[in-house]
């Protein structure tokens, strides 16, 4: 099957060289969009860009602090001076931050992650839309967390930013809608990335391994490719009625209270 279900599409992707952004990259590439890759980690990124390439796929590349309103906007102006369009945006950068206790909180922490985690997508929001409502269409998608429904799935700053980023997700989308861009979230559940990889290599190193995602109905963790998946449907128009939702992939673990299989 010559599945090309985003031809003709422009997308940028923040946050690119790892984990979740990577695999949507190389995702969207091979379902034909022409990518716009953006990370701090440059030799990652073009690692991605020169895979996209190999494969026969269209993509650019910018160093892009998402903190930093200018680079965003930058990042905007290559996709736009590139490829004339902007079809698809995936807000996906994203920062733990510190594992602080709560008489431990550092207001540095808080304001790092949060302008990773919300003001990025804002930033990304703002110069993407223009671009999207001259054309009358788009699909932004954010990369959200579990961690932003409930707690149990991460720290105090990282949590809270990414309950800020679903609201900020339902606002937009209320914004956007009449000029037909639509504006979802996607939760991830437990995930190896790099973002996580302390984890995973702590439960590994512990012997520990078969524990990771043991609270998920489905008992395992995810992968990044998963989560592509459910961002490619998103950003497609197979779901051009979807706009303001919060979709958690989480293999069951918002639908229970962290005790699969029971149901009182």
């Amino acid at each position: 099957m010559n599945d090309k279900r985003l031809e003709g599409k422009v997308a940028v992707i923040t946050g690119g060289a790892d984990g979740i952004g990577a695999a949507t990259s190389l995702l969207f590439a091979q379902k034909g969009a022409k990518v716009v890759l953006a990370d701090v980690n440059t030799q990652a990124l073009e690692k991605v860009q020169d895979q996209i390439l190999k494969e026969g796929g269209q993509a650019v590349m910018k160093r892009t602090d998402v903190a930093k309103e200018k680079e965003v906007g930058e990042l905007i102006e290559l996709a736009l001076d590139t490829y004339g369009q902007i079809d698809i945006l995936c807000n996906n950068a994203g920062i733990t931050g510190d594992l602080e206790n709560i008489e431990d909180q550092k207001e540095d922490n808080w304001l790092n992650v949060y302008r990773v985690n919300v003001l990025g997508a804002v930033y990304g929001t703002k110069y993407a839309s223009k671009p999207m409502r001259e054309r009358k269409k788009g699909s932004i998608v954010n990369t959200a967390s579990v961690a932003g429904i409930r707690s149990g799935a991460g720290p105090n700053a990282y949590s809270a930013s990414k309950a800020a980023l679903i609201n900020f997700t339902q606002t937009a989308a209320c914004d956007l809608g009449a000029e037909n861009i639509r504006v979802n979230a996607v939760c991830p559940g437990l995930i190896e990335t790099g973002m996580t990889k302390l984890i995973f290599d702590y439960a590994r190193e512990a012997g520990k391994e078969d524990k990771l995602g043991s609270r998920c109905e489905l008992r395992r963790y995810g992968r990044p490719e998963e989560i592509a998946y459910t961002i490619l449907f998103l950003a497609s128009d197979e779901s051009s009625f979807i706009t303001g939702q919060a979709v958690a992939v989480d293999g069951g673990n918002t639908a229970s209270l962290n005790l699969p299989g029971m149901k009182f």
